[in-house]
């Protein structure tokens, strides 16, 4: 499923925010998990074909390379769009969310 939608941010002021991404965002995004998905499937069937510890535990390191690119790749558009819209239109909350998100990313 192809998005052609335009680079408009969640509304702050919805509990459901929600965000409308341009149809080459969503593109490389799915992309990018579609990826993280194969790899995870991969690593499933090396456990089921008692593939050695060491052999998994790289391939898991390889999964998690790829969804913390991703979530670098998400949050750099975040904040180019919805964060830097909010801030101009005085919704300074957003950058406490923001704190808030880099915080539990950083665990």
């Amino acid at each position: 499923m192809e998005k052609t939608t335009n680079d408009s941010c969640c509304s702050c002021a919805d509990p459901h925010k929600t965000k409308e991404r341009s149809g080459q965002e969503y593109k490389d995004l799915i992309h990018r998990l579609n990826r993280i998905e194969g790899q995870v499937r991969g690593i499933k069937g090396m456990v089921e074909k008692d593939a050695y510890c060491t052999d998994i535990l790289v391939q898991v390191a390889a999964v998690n390379a790829a969804l913390n690119s991703f979530n670098k790749v998400l949050l750099a558009n975040h904040i180019k769009t919805c964060v830097t819209r909010d801030i101009r239109e005085g919704k300074e909350e957003t950058v406490d969310e923001l704190v808030s998100v880099l915080q539990k990313l950083m665990k």
